[in-house]
């Protein structure tokens, strides 16, 4: 069975392949050529995961692109490389990416355990079943549904029940949309790769937990 945790350097690559490809873009290139027989295991099973683009300015990081697949649908490698191009290209929350900003954009990817519905008796007890910092979030609704990952609660210090309401606020429900009959909430966990600087050097980025 495949331990299916990244290695920092699989992290690396795969920070690295979202840049390269839409680096390529932007020149009008060919996305990188992928020799999947040189690739682990790991980087070849299906994922899901979220390629997200921040801009720096003054040290402080803004987001400037993030889209991906709650849902293992494709290769891992694969998967990045598509996100990557909807991230800087096609979020509709941001005009498209151009080449200038590229030495200001720190790319990171976020690569997904499989969701798990969290069972609870009343939507209030909720708050005390999620750990913020350790779980990414899914709320759906019928046609409704939305996703955080778990590293936005943290950066945007949010408790429990703050992240329970941002959530339903992204499902485009009302603030206590989680508290409705019939929603369904999921949790994930993240591994999260990320350039410390625009090219510089990859980390794995370990949340605090609370």
């Amino acid at each position: 069975m495949i331990d299916v945790k990244l290695t920092l350097e699989e992290g690396t690559y795969l920070v690295r392949l979202a840049r390269e490809t839409v680096y390529n873009k932007l020149r009008g290139l060919e996305p990188p050529r992928v020799d999947e027989s040189r690739l682990s295991d790991r980087l070849r099973m299906e994922r899901g995961v979220f390629t997200t683009i921040y801009r720096v300015d003054s040290g402080e990081k803004e987001l400037r692109g993030c889209i991906g697949y709650p849902m293992p649908i494709k290769p891992l490698y694969r998967a990045v490389m598509d996100t990557a191009i909807e991230a800087a290209f096609h979020d509709p929350r941001f005009k498209p990416l151009e080449m200038g900003e590229m030495d200001s954009c720190i790319f990171e990817v976020s690569v997904l355990t499989p969701l798990e519905k969290i069972e609870y008796k009343s939507p209030l007890e909720l708050p005390k079943k999620i750990v913020v910092g350790r779980d990414g979030l899914v709320l759906k609704y019928g046609l409704y549904s939305g996703l955080l990952l778990p590293q936005v609660p943290v950066e945007y210090g949010w408790s429990a029940e703050e992240y329970l309401i941002h959530l339903s606020m992204k499902a485009g429900l009302p603030p206590d949309g989680y508290l409705y009959d019939g929603v369904e909430i999921y949790r994930f966990e993240a591994q999260i790769f990320t350039e410390v600087e625009p090219r510089g050097k990859v980390i794995e980025e370990r949340l605090p937990k609370c």
